[in-house]
C-alpha cells in the first residue's frame, strides 16, 4: 500500500490514539489557548475560559467577526433566529483546520486494504477519487461494506469479494443503491451545510474547493455542532436551552430497534439496512440498557477477517473492538437541552440513548436531531416531525408506525438542491493538511 503524506503530524496508533482521545475529552473542562488557528478546529477550548478567536483571510487569529457586526440586542429580540444568524454568518471554510488529516481513496485500491486504512486512521468514510475520470466520485463508507456483507453473507466467494475486489467492483455491485458525491463549497454558509447534511440524509459532506476540485475537509455533524458549543456561552442564551427533553421532545421515541447480547451479527446488519439506523442499543431481559452496537463496530469484521462469521453473537464480536469505541452514553428525559449539548460534545459521541429512571431505553437522540431543532425547525427548514408517543407508553415498546430514522443512511438518494449562496468572502487560505492518498499499489 502506498501512501503519500503531506505535512508533519506525528503518527499514533493503539495506546496513543486512547491517550490522545482522553486528553481532549478532558481538556474541554480546562482552559485552552489556540496560537494560530481558529476556536472552531481545536476541541480542547472551554467556552466558558477560552478566547474568542477566528481565523481571518491570512490565517491569524482575530475577534470573531459575527459578535462584532450583529448587535446582540437584535439577537435577542427573536431567540429561535440565534443560532440560525450565527451559521448563517459562518463559511465552511472557517471550519477547515490549519492541520488537519484527509484519507482519500483511489477506486483501484484493493477492498481489504480500504477497510484497513479506515481502522488504522479510525474515520468512518473517504472519499473515492477514480483515477480514470479524474474525479471525485462518491464516497466510501461503512454502509457499504454492510450491504456488501448481507447481500453476498452467503456466498462461497465472500472471501474473495471483501479481500481480491476493487472498490470500483464494489461500486459497480451497488450501482443501484450508489449516488453521485454530494458536496459544498469552502465559501457556502453552514447553514446551507447543515440543510445539505440533514435533507439528504447524509452524516458527511465534503468541502470541495470549485477551482482545483480538490477536497478540503469533511464536515459532520459532530464538528458542526462543536463549533457551535465552543461559542455557546458567548451568544445570548435562548431560553428553551434550558427546558428539558421532556417539554421539547427532540429525538426519536417510536419504533426504537434494539438488540441483546445474543441477536447475531447478521441480524444486526438487517436491522441496520431495513431500518435504517446507525446503532442498535443493546438490552438485557428487563430492556435495560447495557451496551451498544453500532455500524462503526462491524468495521471490526473487517480488521479481524471475521465477516464470514455472521452468526456469531454482538456479544462476541464486541470482544473485538478497539480503541476507537466511543462507549455508551446516555441521557433522561429530565436533562436540559444545554446538558444535553454538552453532555454529546464532550463525550465526542454521535447518540445519546434516552433512558427512563429504571434505564429502560425509551429514545435514541442523534446530532442530526439537535441540529434539526437548533437551526433547521425557527426557518421551517426541518424535514419533518413524526408523532410522538406518550411518555407512559414508551417503556412498553408502543409502535406507532413502521418507520424508524435515527440518523439517516450516508447514502440516501440526492434531492434537489437549492443554489449554495456565493456571497464575497475573504480568500481562502492553503490550510496545511496531512492527506494520505492511499492508491492502488501494494
Amino acid at each position: 500500500m502506498n501512501f503519500v503524506e503531506r505535512g508533519l503530524i506525528p503518527d499514533c496508533r493503539g495506546a496513543a490514539r486512547r491517550s490522545s482521545i482522553e486528553k481532549r475529552r478532558l481538556s474541554l473542562g480546562t482552559t485552552g489557548t489556540l496560537p494560530g488557528g481558529h476556536r472552531g478546529s481545536d476541541p480542547s477550548l472551554d467556552p466558558n475560559h477560552a478566547a474568542i478567536l477566528f481565523r481571518d483571510s491570512r490565517g491569524l487569529p482575530v475577534a470573531d467577526p459575527f459578535l462584532e457586526k450583529v448587535s446582540m440586542s437584535d439577537l435577542e429580540e427573536d431567540e429561535s433566529q440565534i443560532f440560525v444568524k450565527f451559521f448563517k454568518f459562518h463559511r465552511c471554510y472557517g471550519l477547515i483546520p490549519t492541520s488537519a488529516k484527509l484519507v482519500v481513496f483511489d477506486t483501484q485500491l484493493l477492498v481489504k486494504k480500504a477497510f484497513f486504512a479506515l481502522v488504522y486512521n479510525g474515520v468512518r468514510a473517504a472519499p473515492l477519487w477514480d483515477s480514470k475520470e479524474h474525479r471525485f466520485i462518491g464516497m466510501l463508507t461503512i454502509t457499504d461494506f454492510i450491504k456488501i456483507l448481507q447481500k453476498f453473507h452467503s456466498s462461497d466467494n465472500m472471501s474473495l469479494i471483501v479481500e481480491e475486489h476493487k472498490l470500483e467492483n464494489w461500486r459497480s455491485m451497488l450501482k443501484d443503491e450508489s449516488v453521485e458525491l454530494i458536496s459544498i463549497g469552502p465559501d457556502a454558509s453552514l447553514y446551507d451545510a447543515i440543510k445539505v447534511l440533514i435533507h439528504n440524509h447524509i452524516h458527511r459532506l465534503p468541502v470541495i474547493d470549485p477551482d482545483t476540485g480538490n477536497v478540503l475537509y469533511i464536515l459532520t455533524h459532530k464538528r458542526i455542532l462543536r463549533f457551535l458549543f465552543l461559542y455557546m456561552n458567548d451568544l445570548p442564551r435562548p431560553t428553551f436551552l434550558n427546558k428539558s427533553l421532556g417539554e421539547l421532545r427532540i429525538g426519536t421515541f417510536d419504533c426504537i430497534e434494539t438488540a441483546t447480547q445474543e441477536t447475531t451479527i447478521l441480524d444486526a446488519l438487517e436491522k441496520f439496512v431495513e431500518r435504517r439506523v446507525s446503532a442498535l442499543p443493546i438490552v438485557d431481559d428487563q430492556k435495560r440498557l447495557i451496551d451498544i452496537f453500532a455500524k462503526f463496530d462491524v468495521i471490526n469484521l473487517a480488521a479481524d477477517k471475521t465477516y464470514d462469521k455472521l452468526d456469531m453473537t454482538i456479544k462476541e464480536a464486541n470482544e473485538h473492538r478497539n480503541e476507537w469505541f466511543e462507549g455508551v452514553h446516555k441521557c433522561s428525559m429530565d436533562d436540559t437541552l444545554y446538558a444535553i449539548i454538552e453532555k454529546i460534545v464532550r463525550a465526542e459521541v454521535h447518540r445519546l440513548v434516552v433512558t427512563d429512571d429504571e434505564d429502560k431505553v425509551i429514545g435514541v437522540l442523534s446530532l442530526s436531531d439537535l441540529l434539526q431543532y437548533l437551526v433547521l425547525r425557527p426557518c421551517g427548514e426541518d424535514v419533518g416531525s413524526r408523532p410522538m408517543t406518550p411518555i407512559s407508553e414508551l417503556a412498553g415498546g408502543a409502535c406507532a408506525s413502521d418507520e424508524t430514522i435515527l440518523e439517516g443512511e450516508e447514502d440516501e438518494e440526492e434531492e434537489t438542491q437549492e443554489p449554495l449562496s456565493r456571497e464575497p468572502s475573504p480568500p481562502l487560505l492553503q490550510a496545511s493538511w496531512r492527506e494520505v492518498a492511499v492508491t492502488g499499489g501494494e
